[in-house]
């Protein structure tokens, strides 16, 4: 799981070099390590986990899975932070744009992620691909979503994560 985590982060840094990240394959073990063995990786990027425009040393790999959105960063000296956001806690999504970077912000039940510091290129990419993530999810909630459907987008979230948005 970590080689495929990593793949998908290394492969986002590549298509948009402006996002500041650093240590991303200590991150993504800590990622690794939480993936269940029923889940399945469509889509991994990296980012600041916090809203100060000042720091720039917490960052966080952030991973979605077919299941939830788990965010990882490994400590310096030892330990790790891990958090997860499951579909029935996602309230909203917000994006921001500055002169350099940009924002992008996941309003949940307990708590609001502000992930900082990423490629004003690569906001589009990143609100297409949590948006029908969500949006997929909520509806499977309700029954709405047929295997047909759910499958299709499993292929196009994935397929965003290795060439990038078109």
């Amino acid at each position: 799981m970590l080689k495929t985590i990593y793949n998908k982060v290394k492969d986002f840094k590549k298509r948009y070099p402006m996002t500041i990240s650093w240590r991303l394959k200590a991150h993504c073990k800590v990622a690794a390590e939480h993936v269940n063995d029923d889940e399945e990786v469509l889509y991994a990027f990296a980012a600041q986990k916090l809203p100060s425009v000042f720091n720039i040393t917490s960052t966080y790999v952030i991973v979605i899975t077919d299941k939830r959105i788990l965010l990882a960063q490994k400590r310096l000296i030892f330990g790790y932070f891990y958090y997860t956001i499951t579909p029935d806690m996602f309230n909203d999504l917000t994006i921001k744009m500055g002169l350099f970077w940009g924002k992008v912000v996941i309003d949940t039940v307990k708590e609001t992620v502000t992930l900082t510091f990423i490629s004003k290129a690569a906001l589009r990419e990143i609100e297409t691909v949590i948006s029908k993530y969500m949006m997929q999810e909520k509806r499977q909630y309700e029954s709405e979503l047929t295997d047909e459907e759910h499958n299709r987008l499993k292929a196009e979230l994935k397929n965003i994560s290795k060439n990038g948005e078109n």
